[in-house]
């Protein structure tokens, strides 16, 4: 992690007081009280999606973007930090849902809005189809037809949002986002639906297969909360969202990890 950005986050924290206080700083509770009531922040990482987050190969310890602004936000707020780490998105959903965590990453979605206060989002990340080479599929307008067969993570936001949408296909799902080119082969299924560079990963990793053209959704990575945090707490992590885009923060974190294919969301 950049030293001296990561030193700006920290110091950024007197922009989160302010959030929290304005003319009533006694009767409202401290950014670290009301983000972390435990005293400590207690942060759930969904190893689903591998653009934010995933094991090291070599050390086993979880890094990766979404890592990094648990870390960052820590820090601002002066508490230790739990890495609560799940290996699906709708695992970590659940835990913020529940109180288990304080805060979490998700992909926006109307569904999950229930129990959940999101941020503007930080990052955004194309969901793309793969199929196989000998599939007639060409575009991505075509795989909404009778009888196709689509695989999709479990409450992955591709799940959720191809199942609000689709009309004719037929949706088919793996236990979690990183296995579902594996079960689309294993189950013979015609495409396979999820984040473009996983996908572009485990084609070459097995041959065979190409992406069709283009995107069919484009992803909004945002940070989460319990919905019983109150307004102060939603509009401070709110704040923090804004600053990590604006300082750069975001941008470096996307090149330590060498993600290519994300972007930075604008301003809010």
């Amino acid at each position: 992690m950049n030293v001296s950005l990561f030193r700006r986050q920290m110091l950024a924290g007197a922009g989160l007081a302010a959030v929290f206080c304005g003319s009533g700083c006694a009767t409202k509770p401290s950014p670290a009280a009301a983000l972390a009531p435990s005293g400590r922040l207690r942060a759930s990482i969904n190893l689903g999606n591998p653009i934010l987050a995933n094991r090291d190969p070599a050390s086993g310890q979880v890094v990766g973007v979404s890592v990094d602004m648990a870390r960052a936000l820590a820090a601002q707020l002066g508490v230790e930090i739990d890495l609560m780490v799940f290996d699906a998105a709708g695992k970590s959903v659940e835990a913020v849902k529940a109180g288990a965590a304080d805060i979490g990453f998700f992909a926006l979605d109307p569904l999950r809005s229930e129990g959940i206060r999101f941020t503007a989002p930080y990052v955004l990340i194309e969901g793309a189809y793969l199929v196989r080479n000998a599939s007639p599929l060409t575009d991505n307008a075509q795989v909404d037809s009778k009888g196709t067969r689509v695989m999709v993570g479990q409450s992955s936001v591709y799940d959720l949002y191809l199942t609000r949408t689709f009309k004719a296909a037929q949706i088919e799902r793996s236990p979690t986002s990183p296995t579902v080119v594996d079960t689309f082969v294993a189950r013979n299924a015609d495409v396979a639906a999820g984040v473009k560079q996983q996908l572009q990963a485990d084609a070459a990793r097995l041959g065979g297969l190409r992406l069709l053209p283009g995107r069919f959704m484009l992803i909004e990575q945002a940070m989460g909360l319990p919905a019983d945090r109150g307004d102060a707490a939603q509009a401070a992590l709110k704040a923090f969202v804004e600053n990590a885009k604006a300082s750069g923060f975001v941008a470096q974190a996307l090149q330590r990890h060498g993600i290519q294919g994300a972007a930075v969301a604008p301003a809010a």
